[in-house]
């Protein structure tokens, strides 16, 4: 039996920064993102992209097709393997809009049991899949993924490790969904868009000289 838990408000959001970088100054950018964070571990992860099955009529109709995937950490060494946590995302706002960061809609979704049947019962498909394997940071209201990604096997559908000179990628990114306005007078604090920005302004200043981090629009 499949069942959602812990889903999240609407109109919550993502910022994000996004960089990449030769394997030969993993050294150095490993160093400096540990002096600035304060939990690291290592990741590894699958995650599913899917399509909806309506994308090209939405489009035609003029609008817009949300977009889902699919993430576990498959675990390994002290990390145990997790379960699945659905995402779903819609294009980012306009770059003049939010020029300094990705700022796009994001609600996700803990699943207890097969991800990927619910996500075929809701109109989806499988589009392709990515294996990440590399390092995971916290810092404050942020997390910070590195990580190279690894192919995969057509046979058994397993990763292949990546080879030793694969391009590194590096993911700023709020932990968990935004709100777009500060809580009213005796609500609890929560995270803005606007602070959320800051707060990875502040890690694109910290790895300056180092790695470029930049808005991208996914």
């Amino acid at each position: 039996m499949l069942s959602g838990v812990t889903q999240t408000k609407v109109y919550a959001y993502e910022v994000a920064l996004f960089g990449e970088f030769f394997a030969r100054d993993l050294k150095a950018i490993l160093n400096r993102i540990t002096l600035h964070t304060e939990s690291a571990a290592p990741m590894h992860t699958r995650e599913i992209v899917f399509e909806h099955l309506g994308t090209h009529l939405l489009q035609s109709q003029g609008e817009e097709p949300v977009l889902l995937r699919a993430r576990k950490e498959l675990g390994g060494g002290d990390v145990k393997e997790s379960g699945w946590t659905l995402y779903s995302y819609l294009k980012p706002e306009s770059v003049r809009v939010h020029p300094e960061a990705t700022v796009r809609p994001w609600a996700t979704c803990e699943v207890m049991g097969d991800a990927l049947s619910l996500a075929s019962a809701l109109g989806y498909v499988q589009r392709s899949q990515i294996y990440k394997r590399g390092y995971v940071f916290r810092r404050g209201p942020l997390i910070i993924q590195m990580f190279q990604q690894e192919q995969v096997d057509p046979k058994t559908s397993l990763p292949i490790p990546a080879h030793a000179d694969t391009l590194w990628e590096v993911e700023v990114k709020t932990a968990s969904p935004v709100n777009t306005t500060a809580p009213q007078s005796g609500q609890m604090q929560a995270n803005t868009v606007r602070s959320a920005i800051e707060a990875v302004l502040e890690v694109q200043l910290v790895m300056k000289g180092l790695l470029d981090l930049r808005r991208q629009d996914i």
